[in-house]
């Protein structure tokens, strides 16, 4: 296309309503003919999510090339099947402290440096920069939060005037808002779509779209009065309908003929083809098989922590045409263990930080181990397998990480020399893709099909070379390794059903269309057992 199109998506009335979800959607039903890069704006002075506890924020989401992103990039990478990139996630932590460096290098000329030119032409030029680097013919810009909070009011102002700078058919607000059912009541309420569209109008936008998340289908009559008093045409008042699986709102937005509008809005001809994706999802809905799979961790006090994973276990599910009913079991003071996983299929022990939990993780994964239950380690989770394995097979009493205890006996699980030197939080030395070699004929390499495999790492803590050999001669196969052999990417037990564990975190590249090979392996074990 000679001209980039952008769509921005704004949010009213409360967060949570899944701005990310829908931009990913719209993305999704233009993705199979021009290339869509999205954008998400995030309000916070954090540089990055990568030092937030994952129960303040949600999973932190690791991209190819290391960064540290919002958890929105996992739906941008599984609808649209793109590798996202640091570049694309603006935070206001990263806008100031560009301009900073700006100001301090002298590139205002003395100027006062300001609110408005200053920062919000660097958002724009944010977002320009993006769209040319990618030779975007499509970029959706996600504006976090909601309409209204301060935090994002300097990327609506960016936005209100990105109009005037690429042209009034080249851009598309769409804003997504709430509809709400009063219990008692039983009417939809469209009160505060229209509060929250008039205070998009006070910031200089009018929506082109509104996407009203309700329970039901808007009804022909509160959308026409919502077209009256938001100033959209009807057609352009579309329903984010609660479901149960979020893979079916692209064919919802279809459904309602939002293709036919983005066409007509931007100049656009598409027409998605999304015929196997509804097979999958059609399939997965009918199947009568059910496999339940427990996630053992620490964060589970709010599931988003590992957003990833679930998403991935729906995706082997659905390819494998089975159900996954997913259980978060809470390690921190694990009592009557053998009780809690007797009815479950497979076991997942995912990644994490610090002590809190480790010994009811260690605990679950010899139960695993012992039982021929089937597991799958993720980072954190391979490393506790490894310090179990060490324990009860090897005989290394007390083995263990030093993240965990410094003292031990047997540091199976250590940070590497050069890691030592690194005091920056966001600074952590494995961040993002790393390959391995697989070792011909073993379960990892027969789930890749391939003899290497690449998947993102976040971690600082390695298996310790000094025990890799005694590890090997009880029986831990080291299914994967750096290019240099020092590092263990991959383990697996031979004699186990399904024992595997990886270094790096494969749920973050699954998607519906191409589910993550360990887990794919994880829910057929699971199915047989």
């Amino acid at each position: 296309m000679p001209n980039t199109k952008y769509i921005i998506v704004t949010g009213g009335v409360l967060s949570g309503l899944g701005k990310g979800i829908a931009c990913a959607s719209i993305g999704m039903l233009l993705s199979s003919k021009y290339k869509v890069v999205p954008i998400k704006c995030d309000g916070y002075l954090n540089v990055d999510p990568g030092t937030m506890n994952p129960v303040e924020h949600g999973e932190v989401f690791v991209l190819e090339d290391g960064g540290e992103v919002d958890m929105d990039f996992g739906h941008y990478e599984r609808f649209l099947k793109v590798s996202a990139k640091s570049d694309w996630n603006l935070t206001m932590g990263k806008v100031f402290h560009e301009i900073r460096i700006k100001e301090r290098r002298g590139d205002y000329l003395g100027k006062t440096v300001e609110y408005v030119p200053h920062v919000v032409d660097h958002i724009k030029s944010r977002y320009l920069g993006v769209a040319k680097a990618e030779k975007a013919d499509v970029v959706i810009i996600e504006i976090g939060g909601t309409v209204g909070q301060i935090e994002n009011n300097l990327y609506i102002e960016a936005c209100r005037q990105l109009k005037k700078d690429v042209g009034a058919d080249n851009i598309m607000y769409v804003h997504l808002a709430y509809v709400p059912i009063p219990s008692g009541v039983n009417e939809q309420k469209s009160k505060p779509t229209q509060q929250s569209v008039t205070m998009l109008r006070e910031r200089g936008i009018t929506p082109d779209m509104i996407v009203a998340r309700c329970a039901e289908m808007l009804t022909d009559k509160i959308k026409g009065k919502m077209a009256t008093f938001c100033d959209v045409e009807k057609e352009d008042v579309i329903t984010g309908l609660d479901v149960d699986n979020i893979y079916k709102i692209p064919l919802v937005f279809e459904k309602q003929g939002m293709v036919e509008r983005l066409n007509k809005k931007l100049k656009l001809k598409i027409k998605p083809d999304l015929k196997h994706w509804r097979e999958l999802i059609v399939g997965y809905e009918n199947t009568p098989r059910t496999v339940k799979i427990a996630i053992c961790g620490k964060y589970t006090d709010l599931e988003d922590s590992y957003a990833s994973v679930v998403e991935a276990l729906h995706h082997a599910g659905a390819n494998h045409k089975s159900k996954v009913e997913i259980s978060f079991i809470e390690t921190t003071g694990f009592e009557n263990l053998s009780q809690e996983l007797e009815s479950f299929d497979g076991i997942i022990v995912p990644g994490g930080f610090g002590s809190r939990g480790i010994e009811g993780k260690i605990k679950v994964i010899e139960h695993c181990r012992e039982n021929n239950i089937p597991f799958l380690g993720i980072c954190y989770g391979m490393q506790l397998a490894i310090a179990e394995f060490a324990r009860n097979v090897c005989g290394l009493k007390d083995a263990n990480s030093t993240e965990i205890n410094p003292k031990t006996p047997y540091p199976v699980i250590d940070i590497l020399p050069e890691q030592k030197t690194v005091k920056n939080k966001g600074g952590t030395m494995r961040l993002g893709a790393y390959p391995a070699d697989l070792k011909k004929n073993t379960k990892i390499s027969n789930l890749y099909k391939s003899e290497t495999a690449s998947e993102r790492h976040r971690h600082r803590y390695e298996v310790n070379p000094l025990f890799h050999k005694i590890l090997e001669n009880k029986g831990m196969i080291f299914s994967g390794m750096s290019p240099n052999k020092l590092l263990v990417e991959f383990i697996e037990l031979s004699h186990h059903s399904y024992f595997v564990g990886c270094q790096g975190h494969p749920e973050l590249k699954s998607s519906l269309l191409k589910p993550a090979p360990l887990f794919y392996g994880l829910i057929k074990a699971a199915l047989q057992r």
